[in-house]
């Protein structure tokens, strides 16, 4: 399970990172981030942090649940997702 974060402002990722992990994570020159979990359910926290603040950052979410399906995280399907990866993926 991956989660894809984009923006076309230089230091953007870097900044909603930094919030998200409370700490700069010198990434200021990249446009784009990736990570991998183990857990699916881990991935819920950032896409609430993300939509939480999707008014304030110019910021592309992305998140593969299933290879090569991609879901384009929005405000208007973010707590569906939330809610389907705990159904999903109940441990």
């Amino acid at each position: 399970m991956t989660v894809n974060l984009f923006s076309e402002k230089a230091g953007e990722v870097n900044q909603f990172l930094s919030k998200v992990y409370d700490t700069d994570l010198g990434i200021s020159d990249k446009s784009s981030w990736e990570k991998e979990y183990a857990n699916p359910v881990d991935i819920a926290d950032i896409i609430g942090i993300y939509i939480d603040n999707i008014d304030i950052f110019n910021l592309h979410l992305w998140v593969c649940l299933d290879k090569g399906f991609y879901i384009h995280v929005t405000d208007e399907n973010g707590n569906a997702l939330i809610k389907y990866l705990y159904e999903r993926f109940p441990y």
